[in-house]
């Protein structure tokens, strides 16, 4: 039996998997941020219940919007405050007495999407999340790869590539991110970059939803922005594939529900790709909001 924990700023999702992946538990539960011990004990209660009721002791992974060091085993994480600078992966591995593995919560979207059906053949899958940020993860054989500092996947901090920013034109704002940086793709590619380009060109604040709307609707402005975002998006993913080669590439957040995203990039991209090189298959993500869980789940596959 697989469980998983998807451990986000307010809630704590857990699931149980059995062995033909199939989920055959669930418990959702606040999520503790304020009390390290507290969040130690609601997740070791939690697989205890489910090793009782399913008469089992179920193989745990973790996932949350954040890192493990990879020299001390300390949670870097801003959501979770209470785990900040501690070694959460060691603590509730002595709490139930067995291993626990632990990964950033976009590399457990991107593992959840590799082990679904039609895309377990894949030698390697890429997941790519445009939400309130950026980011994503990478899967190959059906394993996450994490790198020597657990950061491979992090694309949301790869810096806007210089064809991005000549593409943006003489009016492209220089946008400051929360890792420090200047530039960064978390900024730019997201639901919340999307909307923050629309005003720095526009004027104007809207939501995503309002500016897709208004494109559907014939607005002349929405509809040169979502061109020019369209061209932007290539641009970048170009620059991505180019480093990382996926066969497969799976979008996640909010906005990878925009239709037009899979219409256009098979377009666009090859033109920033080296000549010998073919846009990978981009298809939309399948599990929503349970990909974390299932990813967390799916870490201790072998």
């Amino acid at each position: 039996m697989y469980y998983g924990f998807d451990v986000g700023g307010t809630k704590i999702e857990f699931g149980a998997f059995n062995e033909k992946l199939e989920r055959v538990a669930t418990e959702r539960v606040p999520t503790p941020v304020d009390d390290y011990q507290v969040l130690l004990e609601t997740l070791a209660g939690l697989v205890a219940k489910y090793d009782a009721e399913l008469g089992t002791e179920g193989k745990v992974g973790l996932g949350l919007p954040g890192m493990e060091d990879a020299d001390d085993g300390t949670v870097l994480t801003v959501n979770i405050g209470c785990a900040k600078g501690k070694p959460l992966r060691r603590d509730l591995e002595a709490k139930i007495g067995r291993e626990v593995k632990l990964e950033n919560d976009a590399n457990c979207f991107a593992l959840s999407e590799a082990w679904d059906d039609e895309l377990q053949d894949a030698p390697s899958v890429m997941g790519l999340i445009l939400g309130t940020g950026f980011g994503g993860g990478l899967i190959y054989e059906g394993k996450v790869f994490s790198g020597r500092n657990n950061v491979a996947g992090e694309l949301g901090h790869m810096r806007l590539p210089i064809d991005a920013w000549f593409h943006l034109g003489d009016k492209a704002p220089l946008l400051d991110c929360g890792c420090g940086k200047k530039g960064c793709l978390d900024n730019y590619l997201s639901g919340r970059g999307f909307e923050l380009l629309y005003a720095n060109y526009y004027g104007e604040s809207k939501k995503a939803i309002d500016i897709i709307k208004a494109r559907e609707a014939g607005d002349a402005d929405a509809i040169e922005f979502v061109d020019m975002f369209m061209e932007l998006l290539a641009i970048c993913f170009a620059n991505i594939f180019t480093a990382n080669d996926p066969h497969v590439v799976t979008l996640g957040g909010g906005l990878s529900n925009f239709e037009l995203i899979y219409e256009e990039m098979p377009k666009r991209v090859p033109r920033y790709l080296m000549s010998v090189a073919k846009c990978p298959k981009i298809v939309k993500a399948k599990h929503g909001d349970s990909g974390g869980v299932r990813g967390a789940a799916f870490l201790n596959i072998k």
